[in-house]
């Protein structure tokens, strides 16, 4: 039995891998496992987002006889200044294709004059797990901050360049990954399925 993973992007693959290290099961992408299929991400939620994706793996997974656990998330940044986007929108914002230096370049521009109390934001994870036997979880957890002023920081992915932690005085991305994986939505998110499939496989 493995864990596949209903994502291409390897920097997701490589903080899953360390967040889930502990968990004595295969984890793989569903490029690895050879099940990619294509998923138009339709939902109102992440949660709904999620579940169309790992329902969409699972069946291809059943399909090809495997006894795979399918775990999709759905994540993204929410911006309470400018009506929670990009939201559910997050990797597609601007187009699928842009780079995240143009996307965050553009809500750095797009905050332009807005005050720090008014820069608040989080991401979030909503994690769907699909069993072999078509039993199905869910969790899904926030990581609290505020929009920065410029990109900095050399880890992470994604939005952390621009993702400030007022409590820790640095951005997402300049956190020890590590130590983000302790308190970022997918790490927080993940380590709730992880306990969730220990009681459901016990």
């Amino acid at each position: 039995m493995r864990i596949v993973f209903a994502t291409g992007n390897m920097g997701k693959m490589r903080e899953i891998r360390e967040i889930m290290s502990d968990f004595n099961i295969e984890i793989v992408s569903m490029k690895e496992a050879d099940v990619v299929v294509d998923v138009e991400e339709d939902g109102a939620t992440f949660m709904e987002n999620s579940f169309i994706k790992a329902r969409a793996i699972a069946a291809k997974c059943k399909a090809l006889g495997y006894e795979d656990i399918v775990l999709a998330d759905d994540s993204g940044l929410v911006v309470d200044a400018l009506n929670g986007e990009p939201g559910i929108y997050s990797a597609r914002y601007l187009g699928e294709d842009t780079s995240y230096t143009i996307k965050n370049a553009n809500i750095i521009e797009r905050l332009e004059g807005v005050p720090d109390e008014e820069r608040t934001a989080r991401f979030v994870c909503a994690i769907a797990c699909v069993l072999p036997d078509g039993r199905e979880l869910e969790a899904e957890a926030t990581y609290e901050g505020a929009i920065g002023y410029e990109e900095k920081g050399e880890h992470g992915f994604g939005y952390d360049p621009i993702f400030y932690l007022p409590d820790r005085g640095c951005y997402s991305a300049e956190l020890d990954p590590d130590e983000k994986n302790r308190i970022s939505h997918r790490g927080k998110a993940l380590c709730m399925m992880k306990d969730i499939l220990a009681k459901e496989l016990n």
